[in-house]
């Protein structure tokens, strides 16, 4: 999402499309019989006439809806996001109670006129050719079945819609404070997704999006002069008609579709050996600083999908567009809305977290409204990572900032676990600091865990085994346990699912003795640095008993600490001058005060 690593009290800033057949394999049906994991299936066709005076449009949408769950379904639900922007809304009303509101959000929605708030209208809806009764409630249109739809079923659903764009205020709408036209982020009636959980048909209040995977094929009619880019693939060249083009787009197996358009967008293009077409849109008439940053950016992008490539998986489209739009940073299918007018670090290291989205959440479709950290998290920490690794900076912990933002939510008193929703968060600031900082703290520090070779062999398999599903927390923690042959369920439960710390501290040195003691209750295995009273040096470690394992090291192994036991002494060769618990700070100790101890 935006490119911002929150803190708990601060936030560090850190057109057509190529004609092009996809290498994304068309799924229409995602089950393990094995593992009793399915998923439902949807493909859209839309027919958007667009007109540029007054920013409203027709739509004309047919899906089919495959319902591959083994229940039978009475209802389904659609997203109307734009009907968010429109006072009174829950986004508005949220970002005038809540404490600290987002100030690209402020109260502007409440001050919108009829002609600037976006609404989708639904006219008509039928199943299966037979007209259908629903209610929309907010941001959610309420279907009530005519027949039900049976497990394995297909079932075909036209609507015919009316749309306004939006003043632009969070991500979508026109006319943004950089003069782009349209940034047309989650603009149709977007079905819901049902899963074993259910339906997650979320009131669209402040945060991220959750869809339905299957294929899209649109045809957008749009003024002619309009340069358009975004999702998908350009299926031949736009057809004119009466001062508009109608621009068709196929996009296989994407779970969204976004598009951008306008009148002054320049089209730049990267071909990547062996790999996808970049394509990268931005206003001819920014100043020369920022045309000039935007003409050495392709190349610094294609580094980028490299390391992920490499680092991840292999990237399965042939097409990704970098696009000026939006209002900070935001990641969508195959693309990327960003604001433009940035330095030229800010502008690359943006274009790094909204590609690394492309893995984390994008491919690896967790529900970023229930899940944001695996979301924000895994990208900040594969981001980092990559920025570290092309600026070429060689950083003993990449992710000390996310770090030093997790410690200081832990020590705030206002941290609240990784399963809060991401709109029941008490503050912006906390969500932030959730969602990004411990997020990636959650996967460096299980690299401190399981060992850093083994963390990446757990990152790949993991992308390998749940790109194109949807993936949830404790996946990532059973891959791991795959990898590695160990117990993990313990650092999951402690770090995730409650607010739980930790601190270890050094209780005493005698002579050859050593006693820590565990303070916070979440464990942790433990390295130990010791410096004897003859200036040499030795590593220890401890494995965590529960852990059922140690990662590999060139340390000393001794014998396992057991959680419940408050304390713990091991003995040395040599006279112990002094003792530092975990010297890399790859742990994410609360209080480091009390991990050196040295004999007076």
């Amino acid at each position: 999402m935006k490119h911002f690593i929150f803190s708990i009290f601060s936030l560090l800033v850190l057109s057509a499309c190529a004609a092009s057949n996809t290498t994304a394999t068309t799924v229409t049906k995602v089950t393990d019989s094995v593992n009793g994991y399915w998923q439902q299936h949807v493909d859209y066709s839309m027919e958007i006439d667009m007109d540029t005076k007054n920013y409203q449009y027709k739509g004309k949408q047919m899906l089919v809806y495959t319902n591959n769950s083994p229940d039978v379904l009475k209802r389904v639900y659609y997203h109307l996001y734009f009907n968010a922007f429109q006072p009174g809304s829950e986004m508005d009303v949220r970002s005038r109670t809540i404490k600290d509101p987002d100030p690209r959000v402020g109260d502007r929605i409440s001050k919108l006129q009829p002609n600037e708030i976006g609404y989708i209208k639904v006219n008509s809806l039928k199943q299966n050719g037979t007209s259908i009764s629903y209610d929309t409630v907010g941001t959610v249109l309420e279907v009530k079945l005519d027949q039900p739809i049976q497990p394995g079923e297909k079932v075909t659903f036209e609507m015919d819609f009316d749309a306004q764009v939006p003043v632009q205020i969070r991500r979508s709408g026109r006319n943004n404070k950089e003069g782009v036209a349209l940034s047309m982020t989650q603009w149709y009636p977007k079905l819901a997704e049902y899963d074993e959980e259910g339906w997650h048909a979320d009131p669209y209040i402040g945060r991220e999006f959750h869809g339905v995977w299957g294929n899209f094929d649109v045809k957008l009619t749009i003024d002619k002069d309009y340069v358009v880019g975004g999702t998908g693939y350009l299926q031949g060249e736009p057809t004119k008609k009466s001062g508009k083009k109608t621009h068709h787009f196929k996009a296989p197996n994407v779970h969204d579709f976004t598009w951008a358009a306008d009148p002054d967008f320049i089209h730049d293009t990267f071909q990547m050996p062996n790999g996808p077409l970049l394509n990268f849109y931005y206003k001819k008439d920014l100043e020369k600083e920022y045309l000039d940053n935007w003409k050495k950016l392709p190349a610094e992008t294609a580094k980028l999908m490299a390391y992920f490539s490499t680092n991840v998986g292999k990237y399965p489209y042939d097409q990704y567009s970098v696009i000026q739009g939006g209002d900070g940073g935001m990641e969508y299918a195959m693309c990327t809305l960003i604001t433009g007018k940035r330095k030229f670090g800010s502008l690359l290291g943006v274009t790094a977290h909204e590609l690394a989205h492309t893995w984390f959440q994008f491919l690896l479709a967790s529900n970023e409204s229930k899940h944001e950290w695996m979301d924000e998290g895994f990208t900040t920490y594969i981001s980092t990572l990559a920025m570290n690794s092309l600026k070429e900076e060689k950083k003993p912990n990449p992710l000390s900032g996310a770090y030093r933002g997790y410690l200081g939510l832990a020590n705030s008193g206002f941290e609240q676990p990784l399963t809060t929703h991401s709109d029941r968060y008490l503050l912006n600031k906390v969500y932030g600091a959730a969602a990004y900082n411990k997020g990636a703290v959650f996967l460096a520090q299980l690299g401190y865990v399981i060992g850093s070779d083994n963390l990446e062999k757990t990152i790949k398999k993991y992308f390998n085994d749940f790109s194109f599903k949807h993936p949830k927390p404790f996946d990532i923690i059973r891959t791991a346990e795959r990898i590695t042959d160990f117990e993990l369920d313990w650092y999951f439960i402690d770090f995730a699912q409650t607010t739980n710390t930790i601190d270890y501290g050094v209780k005493n040195i005698e002579g050859k003795s050593i006693t820590l003691e565990r303070i916070g209750l979440m464990p942790m295995p433990l390295d130990i640095s010791v410096t004897y009273t003859d200036g040499t040096t030795e590593t220890f470690y401890i494995p965590l008993q529960m852990m059922r394992g140690e990662k590999p090291t060139s340390a000393t192994i001794v014998s396992d600490w057991a959680w419940a036991m408050p304390t713990y002494t091991f003995k040395t060769k040599k006279t112990v001058k002094s003792v530092e618990i975990d010297p890399s700070q790859m742990m994410a100790d609360v209080n480091r005060e009390n991990n050196l101890f040295t004999v007076e």
